[in-house]
């Protein structure tokens, strides 16, 4: 089944040039000019990836990024102009994914989304059955991406539930901040660990009872992350 990209951005040329170049690849996609537009279309659809440009008209590309998250955890990978580090923080703080810069080559467009794609998608597309992990309040069903916590379901954002994997599936072990962006992000990933970061306070909000003194997610000052379980 072919992959749907919803494609948002007021600049109708640059829209275009990316609905051409990742149609060549196969995917369908649908394109949006305003943030209501976008809102509207990613309630009534599903979609493998959004595309979303920071300024848009009626509706900015932040609110409509937190809005999207409060029923959806599709992958949202922000466009922002180039320099703008505050819009790219704010971007993660919201609940995209990753950021591209404008300009942008069409080339690191499509291998982002691919890359992005690889990692989200399902593993083994025929499993016996579900593999889940159990630890101690946590269990991970990282076939259908899903976190309960003492039986309750935690909606985490594609990557968040890639740290947390990592982090569950190696307790005790201290990642660096530049090796958790390796890990998650990719070796070619532009980005600095400021992301890493954001990822982390995120991640925390949503899992701990109290982020400020974590039980799952501990830092280890001057070295980076782990988990005790």
């Amino acid at each position: 089944m072919a992959k749907k990209v919803l494609v948002v951005d007021d600049e109708k040329l640059i829209v275009k040039g990316i609905r051409f170049s990742l149609e060549q690849d196969g995917m369908e996609v649908e394109c949006a000019y305003d943030g209501e537009e976008a809102l509207r279309l990613a309630t009534e659809n599903a979609y493998d990836m959004i595309l979303l440009d920071l300024m848009l008209p009626k509706m900015d590309g932040f609110e409509v990024c937190q809005r999207i998250r409060e029923f959806s955890n599709v992958p949202i990978v922000m466009l922002t102009a180039k320099g703008d580090d505050m819009d790219k923080i704010l971007g993660l703080e919201y609940g995209a994914d990753d950021y591209i810069t404008k300009p942008f080559n069409i080339l690191e467009v499509k291998a982002r989304i691919k890359a992005i794609m690889r990692r989200t998608g399902t593993k083994d597309p025929a499993p016996a059955k579900a593999k889940v992990i159990d630890s101690g309040d946590l269990k991970l069903d990282l076939e259908s991406r899903r976190l309960f916590i003492l039986g309750r379901e935690v909606n985490l954002t594609a990557r968040e539930f890639e740290l947390l994997e990592l982090f569950v599936t190696n307790p005790n072990k201290v990642f660096s901040r530049e090796k958790l962006l390796e890990l998650v992000w990719g070796v070619d990933y532009p980005g600095d660990v400021r992301t890493v970061d954001v990822h982390v306070r995120r991640l925390r909000e949503k899992i701990e009872a109290n982020p400020s003194e974590p039980k799952y997610v501990h830092t280890k000052w001057g070295v980076g992350y782990y988990y005790r379980g």
